[in-house]
């Protein structure tokens, strides 16, 4: 018999001894792949320094969080892009537009992994960070990589203030210029870093002159031309219009902003598994939606402007960030391999610990970091839970182990040692016989 841990998420159905649904809760590889590709896409507009030096501080927390698989730290691949694609749309580019920050000119940075500003680095495009047969590591950098992310992801605050972090991520993925930092077989995840929302144009107009069509060349055209509110906001003139909105989304029809699915299939496609992707962003309370007149920067005229979603005193006075409508739809396509975390604070270390986890579970770990119900007065937890194993889209039900099943069964067993989690439990496979690496098991149960 082959015993192998493992953890999924949950698919729903109908329970003889619960009431109400199974929510899923992991997905976990058959196979644990301990290779990650770790993109980060850093804003680098003129209101992002202090976020910056928060993520750098709190990134140690990430790799802690991620030190804590079986077998230590994963085989690694860290890069970093920002989010400055200057006036590069889908279809062409648009006009300049000038300031010596926050200004927006050609393709930007156009995707490029950030090289050459870490001595500790040398030329090299990424980190690597990965276990030799011995245990050791083989490291293309010297010193602490805590001290070398930090160089790369300091990326400034002169960039586009018209962040377009989807088409930076794509581009970063696509660019030739970026070879080697994306490994064929390797899980891969991406965290966004922005106090605003994807503004990923589609025409080069968006850019342009166009007032009375537009509006103002400021970035709200990204709110009013990208996002579609369900209440308040049906409409891009009911986005112009002032008033809290409920229920946004991007705007699948918009002439001038991409549509988000199109980043959605991207990813999903990219390894040829979705299970193999989590997308991460340290963003503004995508559901706080308020549009207000406002001057904007040097002028005295009110033009229709987002409320922020969230506020913070930061080290210089009080900090903001705009809802990530956009932003929180991509998270939400992948669930259960994704974390949503809030920018609005000076320490971001539960942000990355979060993330960490989250990139944890993606390697494959199998405890169990989602509360379960104790459904019987017994001692111990008695969950509600259901697995699914096999490949996608081909996955069978599996029974539980107990008297009558010792094998291709599963158990929730307590790990007080191995998992920091609040219920300290983690999934055990008894299988007759090995997997494939095309297999998941998922895991639902009745959560608390």
């Amino acid at each position: 018999m082959i015993g192998i841990a493992a953890l999924g998420l949950a698919a729903c159905h109908e329970s003889e001894v619960t009431v109400g649904e199974l929510q899923e809760v992991m997905v976990l590889p058959a196979i644990q792949n301990r290779d990650i590709d770790i993109l980060f896409v850093v804003d680098s507009s003129p209101s992002m320094s202090d976020q910056q030096r928060a993520l750098v501080a709190s990134f140690p927390q990430m790799m802690d969080a991620l030190a804590t698989l079986d077998g230590g730290l994963p085989n690694l691949h860290i890069g970093v892009v920002t989010t400055d694609m200057g006036t590069t749309t889908a279809t062409g580019v648009g006009l300049a537009i000038p300031g010596s920050a926050g200004g927006c000119f050609g393709a930007g940075d156009d995707g490029v992994l950030r090289s050459g500003v870490v001595p500790e680095l040398g030329s090299a495009l990424y980190i690597s960070d990965v276990a030799n047969p011995d245990g050791t590591r083989a490291r293309n950098y010297t010193g602490e990589l805590r001290d070398v992310f930090s160089a790369l992801a300091t990326v400034g605050a002169e960039g586009c203030g018209y962040e377009q972090p989807f088409r930076a991520m794509r581009r970063a993925l696509e660019n030739p210029a970026n070879a080697g930092f994306l490994r064929p077989e390797a899980n891969l995840a991406v965290v966004i870093l922005s106090d605003e929302d994807d503004c990923s144009a589609k025409a080069p107009s968006f850019f342009g002159s166009d007032t009375q069509t537009l509006g103002p060349l400021e970035s709200f055209r990204c709110t009013r031309f990208g996002v579609t509110c369900d209440t308040g906001g049906t409409t891009e003139a009911d986005m112009n219009m002032v008033g809290a909105k409920s229920d946004c989304h991007d705007n699948p029809t918009s002439a001038y902003v991409d549509d988000v699915g199109q980043y959605v299939d991207f990813l999903a496609n990219l390894k040829g598994d979705p299970n193999r992707v989590m997308v991460a962003a340290i963003v503004g309370d995508p559901t706080q939606v308020s549009v207000a007149l406002k001057p904007p920067p040097q002028a005295t005229v009110p033009i229709p402007s987002l409320e922020p979603a969230c506020s913070f005193e930061g080290p210089n006075g009080l900090e903001v960030a705009d809802p990530a409508v956009r932003i929180g739809q991509l998270l939400a396509a992948f669930p259960s391999r994704s974390a949503l975390t809030s920018i609005c604070s000076q320490d971001l270390s539960l942000s990355l610990t979060s993330i960490g986890y989250a990139a944890k579970k993606l390697v494959g770990d199998p405890c169990l970091d989602v509360p379960v119900a104790d459904t019987s007065a017994a001692e111990g937890i008695q969950p509600a839970c259901d697995v699914v194993e096999g490949p996608l889209g081909a996955e069978t039900r599996m029974a539980a182990c107990d008297d009558t099943h010792s094998t291709d069964c599963w158990r929730l067993a307590p790990a007080p040692v191995e998992c920091a989690t609040a219920d300290k439990l983690r999934l055990q496979i008894a299988r007759a016989a090995a997997p494939t690496v095309q297999s998941y098991a998922h895991l639902s149960c009745l959560t608390r």
